[in-house]
């Protein structure tokens, strides 16, 4: 299981905050090494992984970060936090907006906003994420990865 190796935390970190597929390996061979610097970092992810895709080696060191940034801010437990608090801060027939730039926040978002729905706090909901359009990926490229989801309060 998991949780019962000296490596499991790390291992929940990198699947449960960037969707690694390579958790377990990665988590194997980054425990309990001592790294300095991110660079370091960095190089120990190329190293760890068997990918002769360069963008995928790439795509793993940034996944790798993104996690770690995820647990160390805790950013999840403010994501959730005002997600809970959400629909006591709006007034009836009001709209909140949401976008997110990852799978995790916007499966967390998207669970409490069907939540609100089914208990409901919200009168409808988005169908679907909105995404940047051909035009705007292509002027502002972090826009690729952003999806916006809205709720309107009952």
């Amino acid at each position: 299981m998991v949780g019962e190796s000296k490596h499991g935390k790390l291992e929940i970190v990198l699947h449960d905050y960037s969707d690694e597929p390579r958790a377990e390996s990665l988590a194997e061979a980054l425990s309990g090494k001592k790294i300095s610097d991110t660079l370091e970092l960095a190089e120990k992810i190329r190293e760890s992984i068997r990918v002769s895709d360069e963008d995928e080696r790439e795509l793993t060191v940034r996944r790798v970060f993104q996690a770690i940034r995820i647990a160390v801010n805790e950013e999840f437990s403010a994501l959730d936090a005002f997600l809970r608090i959400l629909p006591s801060c709006l007034k009836s027939g009001c709209r909140a907006a949401i976008l997110t730039f990852h799978s995790g926040e916007d499966r967390r978002v998207k669970q409490h906003m069907k939540a609100g729905i089914r208990d409901g706090y919200f009168s409808e909901m988005s169908e679907g994420t909105i995404t940047a359009g051909p035009e705007e990926r292509r002027m502002n490229p972090r826009s690729s990865a952003a999806k916006l989801r809205w709720v309107t309060k009952s």
